[in-house]
């Protein structure tokens, strides 16, 4: 039986249709998938992926085993913004409440230069006077109270210029970098001269990293019996200045595996170190040094004495223009 035309040509349409869909999926299921879609193409994208693949392909010239694959990262201004330095946001508000409650506080002067945004002052004073201020706002209470305040903060506190939560400030392409480099077996670490104890409420939330793969400055803390409890006191005595050659020191203490990348940004030359340890051994290495050069969607700003970006042209690192590099910054 002969077939109607019409019937013909449907059945001819149909069969047109499913190969057109079968060939567009094969397209689409060989595309590529973006890993960094935040960072626009060029030299230093095309650095990442290719750093990746050389350390996680097995078999190949510079394949590091997954458990070797470390990469330390800074969090102030090389994963959010640090004008201003957040954990000096907490810590003046945590001196201006006290100064409410107590305006004899007011005229001490570390208090003073803290309100006031004195940090010559400190550079002056030294440690005495941070260990002043320290006796004030973060001490001389358990780690859980100030787990608390720190809580309290990052859920009510907003950036003064971009008018955004903190936690909402993490850069996309960093994230995505972090990401990408997880997936690929690598284990990812704050290496931060902030406190530790502070990066730690908001570092699984913001950028996957858990408490327990965050270096950061530290105090003296110490066991004590409150209300019929075991708990840890916090003492107003610094242990540990996480920024410089602190940096590395505390990478071997805590890791004990030399990064093989190390991720900075230019404002006061204390990621030098961590960047130049990582360059410094015999596996694939890759360094980056972020640079804030866009006023428009975050800020510009450079050294005095040009050092982070003086060591990067010696070194060879890689500078990141925020600017240039990223298409956008922020997640919000």
């Amino acid at each position: 039986m002969r077939r109607p035309p019409r019937l013909l040509f449907l059945q001819a349409l149909t069969l047109f249709v499913l190969a057109l869909a079968g060939c567009a999926a094969r397209v689409i299921a060989a595309a590529p998938v973006d890993p960094l879609p935040s960072w626009n193409e060029g030299a230093n994208k095309d650095a990442i992926l290719a750093f990746v693949a050389r350390v996680s392909t097995p078999g190949g010239p510079g394949f590091v085993p997954a458990a070797e694959r470390i990469a330390t990262f800074d969090n102030d201004g090389t994963l959010w913004p640090e004008v201003p330095v957040v954990q000096a946001a907490f810590t003046i508000g945590k001196v201006r409440a006290k100064v409410d409650r107590d305006p004899s506080l007011a005229t001490q002067p570390a208090i003073k230069a803290a309100l006031t945004g004195d940090l010559g002052y400190f550079t002056t004073a030294g440690q005495t006077a941070i260990d002043e201020l320290l006796a004030i706002t973060a001490a001389n209470m358990t780690q859980e109270e100030f787990d608390t305040e720190a809580r309290l903060f990052f859920q009510h506190a907003q950036h003064p210029t971009l008018k955004a939560p903190y936690t909402a400030l993490a850069y996309r392409p960093m994230v995505e970098l972090l990401n990408f480099l997880r997936a690929n077996g690598f284990q990812n670490f704050i290496c931060s001269g902030g406190g530790a104890d502070f990066m730690r409420i908001v570092s699984q939330q913001m950028y996957g990293i858990p408490p327990q793969q965050v270096i950061g400055s530290r105090i003296d803390k110490q066991l004590d019996q409150k209300g019929g409890r075991l708990v840890i006191w916090r003492t107003a005595k610094v242990a540990s200045v996480n920024d410089k050659g602190g940096k590395v020191l505390n990478i071997d203490a805590e890791i004990g595996l030399r990064p093989l990348l190390a991720a900075g940004n230019v404002r006061s030359g204390g990621d030098i170190e961590m960047l130049e340890y990582a360059g410094a051994g015999a596996r694939p290495s890759l360094e980056l040094m972020i640079h804030h050069d866009d006023p428009v969607r975050e800020f510009a700003y450079d050294e005095k004495n040009g050092a982070s970006l003086a060591a990067a042209q010696a070194h060879d690192w890689n500078v990141v223009s925020m600017k240039h590099d990223w298409n956008v910054i922020f997640s919000r």
